[in-house]
């Protein structure tokens, strides 16, 4: 079954680190890009971070000063998003997508269902 399963929510006291998982089954990540979006409660889903074989695009610029990192474990089939000094209003629902090709310019054509983040203390 092709699908994404984000882990790794929770909730964190503010200036905190989380890192999220997004593990692949059904098809080897490594052959497309995939990206880390969020939804925060009543606001419209942002895109943060865009991981192809030939490097990161930004899409936030919470992601552009270096608080929200990208990588990806091939082996384990598993990409990852670091979060360091977590504020409030990063309180959201994180979701992983797969783009169709390794480009991030495209849409996405698999979402995982999302993992809860509450950054309070």
């Amino acid at each position: 079954q092709v699908q994404l399963v984000e882990s790794g929510g929770g909730l964190v006291h503010p200036g905190g680190s989380l890192t999220l998982s997004c593990l692949a089954s059904g098809f080897n990540l490594d052959s497309f890009a995939v990206a880390w979006f969020r939804q925060a409660p009543g606001k419209e889903r942002e895109g943060l971070l865009c991981l192809t074989t030939n490097g990161i695009t930004v899409y936030s610029q919470d992601s552009a000063n270096g608080r929200f990192t990208i990588s990806r474990d091939s082996a384990a089939n598993i990409a990852f998003l670091r979060m360091d000094r977590l504020e409030p209003e990063d309180t959201a629902i994180y979701y992983c997508a797969k783009k169709p090709f390794n480009v991030c310019g495209v849409k996405n054509d698999l979402w995982g269902q999302g993992t809860q983040v509450t950054v309070s203390s």
